[in-house]
């Protein structure tokens, strides 16, 4: 099956986040036999129009605005040329997909834009929703959940990741009939228990925590939880790099609180690592612990590769967390914004080295039988095939 992903600003060029994803998905798509084109906007003057990746994906650069690195939340103006493009490409006899697979909002108003001249069915990821992405929004940003739930029902399936995407994309008026649940994989081979490790002190128990600095991802609760766990310390991986945390607003927050709560000499931020080094300091921790309030697919990301490393997880009860987590198999889930309640599930862990080995041998297993990208892609080429409309390419390809 002939294969476009579009992915307008999350090239599988990168290494982290939404580009990672495509690049495993486009990857494992590829093992499978498909083959797998991505159409990403062209940001580097200095970059082949194609690259051909080791897994056979090939790479297309867009000219769509300025070959420069662009915000995400200021691309909506160069989706109508991201679109001409794509329609020129798969129109002009050279290689037509028989399927479109777009990631994130603005990917797929250009992908709908271009199927529709060519007959092609779409299925949209959005990956975050307006209500849950804290990135500044451009003037047109208030609208983005109407171009949302326009587009999703405009496609032909929206793949979602959890439960909770699923209520969400329900509660912004997409009908749920268009929806399927096929969730995130973790590559399994690079995030393993075997490998390096970050240096720690031996003698000190490591909880480890990662994402963005800002509230609603719970760090403040974990510094306030460090009160119940003596002895313990708490690192966290994520924000800027390490020569500009001194300036930045959310690594001054978690400072003032690891002080207010009289644990400043317990907490260590390292700020943003290369995506390659994580499985370092996911090796190096006791257990891995995300204290959302609210759904963060992030956050599902973090424990499923620190899961893939053998790391028990301690989480917050909601979205994602709670069907990637199995609560007393994998991990402890505790009551979002409760530090004391988190404090303790921390301390009861941190002391039964029994019960962590047991969590990590599970949350290994979870990680490797449910959530491998082979299996990902599997399900979501049957999410392909049952959409797959009979071009005369494809039949003559199948005559042939």
């Amino acid at each position: 099956m002939r294969i476009a992903m579009i992915s307008e600003h999350a090239s599988p060029l990168g290494s982290d986040g939404q580009h990672a994803h495509v690049a495993e998905l486009s990857g494992a798509l590829a093992e499978l036999g498909h083959d797998v084109r991505v159409y990403t906007r062209r940001a580097d003057p200095e970059v082949a129009e194609v690259v051909l990746l080791p897994s056979g994906v090939r790479v297309v650069h867009v000219v769509a605005g300025p070959a420069q690195p662009v915000p995400p939340e200021l691309l909506l103006p160069h989706m109508g040329e991201f679109a001409r493009v794509l329609g020129e490409q798969w129109s002009g006899g050279g290689w037509t997909p028989d399927v479109a697979h777009a990631h994130f909002w603005t990917s797929g108003l250009a992908a709908v834009t271009a199927a529709r001249q060519v007959g092609v069915p779409v299925v949209q990821s959005f990956h975050e929703l307006a209500g849950l992405d804290d990135r500044p929004q451009t003037p047109q940003g208030p609208s983005r959940s109407g171009y949302e739930r326009a587009l999703g029902r405009a496609v032909d399936r929206v793949v979602a990741q959890t439960q909770d995407e699923v209520r969400g994309l329900v509660r912004i008026g997409i009908p749920r009939e268009r929806l399927t649940i096929v969730p995130a994989g973790v590559n399994s081979e690079w995030f393993s228990p075997e490998g390096p490790a970050a240096q720690r002190d031996p003698e000190r128990p490591r909880i480890l925590s990662v994402g963005r600095l800002v509230e609603r991802k719970g760090f403040g609760d974990v510094i306030e939880a460090m009160r119940y766990v003596p002895g313990a310390e708490v690192v966290v991986v994520g924000g800027p790099p390490a020569e500009q945390l001194p300036a930045d607003p959310g690594a001054k927050m978690l400072r003032a609180l690891a002080e207010q709560f009289q644990v400043a000499d317990r907490f260590k931020l390292v700020g943003s690592v290369a995506h390659r080094d994580l499985p370092n300091w996911y090796r190096s921790a006791d257990l891995l612990v995300a204290a959302p309030w609210q759904d963060e697919q992030s956050l599902e990301q973090t424990a499923l590769e620190a899961m893939a490393c053998g790391v028990p997880i301690v989480g917050t009860a909601v979205g994602s967390l709670s069907e990637t987590v199995v609560d007393g198999l994998t991990g402890d889930l505790v009551p979002a914004r409760d530090p004391r309640a988190l404090g303790g599930a921390l301390r009861r862990l941190i002391n039964d080295k029994v019960r962590r080995f047991t969590y990590a041998t599970a949350a290994l297993d979870r990680a490797r039988q449910a959530y491998s990208w082979r299996r990902v892609a599997s399900q979501v080429g049957s999410v392909y095939s049952s959409l797959r409309r009979t071009t005369p390419a494809s039949t003559e390809e199948a005559v042939a």
